[in-house]
Order: structure tokens, then C-alpha cells, then sequence
């Protein structure tokens, strides 16, 4: 899952920034309201966390915006205002739900599962692939009884494969989705994560192919049939 967070507190941000990939999410900052509309535009996000007060183009007016030209992902702001006004306010321009600064990270996070679990209902709850099963909610991943302890990386690319099935992803793709913009690793780093990934996947039982290449373009999980 990818998120922006638009915020001006550069020393509040770090903290959020850190805090969320510990979660497994991939992260991608911006510092304020019009570099945060530019980068929507570029990237497809699955929640945007956005501060209300902020430089160049405030909170409200960015999600204002946003909605104003379609954009359906969930939008969860931020604001030292706990007032009802103030959240009538966010709520009337588009916004799903309000994290009052001082932010505890145990409700933030509770909060972006419910927002992410409400914009992705049509997803079942549990991912599987033959014997492999990946709860998103716990990150708990298990090939048949044998539970597979994975990097944030390792578990990023497995969500991501069977989020896409058959779907062949290449190398650049895959970065896209699992790292942050300001620190894109080589290709080679994909191969390196792909291998641990493998060698897990086998000592708990899978082929040793589960995670296919199609030389050339990239990589997909072997037909269930062939499993």
C-alpha cells in the first residue's frame, strides 16, 4: 500500500514517514499543498494523509481539489484544530476522516486500516495462491501450516505479486510500488529480494519456481494448476 503524506513539519513528517514503513507501507513525502496535488497526479496512491495547514495551498483547498477532479482515494487529515467546525469543514471538502495532532500512532494507524479496508472492499480479506495465504491486516503470510517470516521488502513484493496474479511485473514496476521516491534502489536490489523471497517460500514447502520469470520483462506466480 502506498501513501502521501502532505506535511510541512519536516521533523513531524520524518517521524510519520518512519513510523508508517515500520507498518509496511510504502511512503512518499511532500512538504506542501500544491507539491502534494502535482504528486497525485503522477503516482496512484491508496490513502493520502494530508496536513490542513500548509504552504503554497492549504489542507481543505488540496482536497477540494482532489475530489473536484475525481480522485477517489480515502483522504485522512491532519489538524492541531479540534474543533467541529474545522471538521465539518474537511469532512464537507471531501475528506474521510481527522487525526488531531499531538497524533497518537496506534489510532493513526487504526484509522488508515479502516480507510484502506473501506476503499478496498471488493478485495477479499485474506490473499491466497495455492497453499500461500497473506492476511494484509496482520501481515501475517503462511505456506500451508508453516508460518514465513519475511523483511518489509520480501513481504512487500509477495503482496504485490498476489495482488496481480498472473499479471507480469517488471523490475521498475515493482520498485514504483515498494519504494519511496527518495530512495530508489537498482534493479539488481529487486533479484537480491526476489531470491530470499524464493529460498523462504521453499523451506516452507513451495516449488521452488512459485515466484516465476519471464525473461526479459519480469516476474509472476506459477498457474495454480501447475502448483
Amino acid at each position: 500500500m502506498r501513501i502521501l503524506l502532505v506535511e510541512d513539519d519536516l521533523r513531524l513528517a520524518e517521524t510519520l514517514a518512519e513510523a508508517l514503513t515500520d507498518q509496511r507501507y510504502t511512503v512518499d513525502v511532500v512538504t506542501d499543498g500544491e507539491a502534494g496535488w502535482n504528486q497525485a497526479k503522477m503516482l496512484d496512491y491508496d490513502l493520502l494523509l494530508l496536513d490542513v495547514m500548509l504552504p503554497e495551498l492549504d489542507g481543505i483547498s488540496l482536497c477540494h481539489r482532489l475530489r473536484s477532479h475525481s480522485y477517489s482515494m480515502p483522504v485522512l487529515m491532519l489538524t492541531a484544530r479540534d474543533t467541529v467546525s474545522d471538521k465539518i469543514t474537511g469532512l464537507d471538502a471531501g475528506a474521510d476522516d481527522y487525526v488531531v495532532k499531538p497524533v497518537d500512532l496506534q489510532e493513526l494507524f487504526a484509522r488508515i486500516r479502516a480507510l484502506l479496508r473501506r476503499g478496498n472492499a471488493s478485495s477479499p480479506p485474506i490473499l491466497e495462491w495455492g497453499n500461500l495465504h497473506l492476511n494484509p491486516s496482520t501481515y501475517e503470510v503462511s505456506y500451508g501450516k508453516n508460518m514465513l517470516h519475511l523483511t518489509p521488502k520480501e513481504y512487500g513484493i509477495l503482496e504485490l505479486l498476489l495482488r496481480n496474479g498472473r499479471r507480469v511485473l517488471s523490475r521498475s514496476v515493482i520498485i514504483e510500488h515498494i519504494w519511496s521516491l527518495d530512495s530508489p534502489p537498482e534493479e539488481h536490489a529487486v533479484k537480491v529480494h526476489l531470491r530470499s523471497l524464493r529460498q523462504k517460500l521453499k523451506a516452507a514447502g513451495a516449488f521452488e519456481d512459485f515466484i516465476e520469470t519471464v525473461h526479459g520483462i519480469g516476474y509472476h506466480l506459477k498457474q495454480l494448476d501447475q502448483l
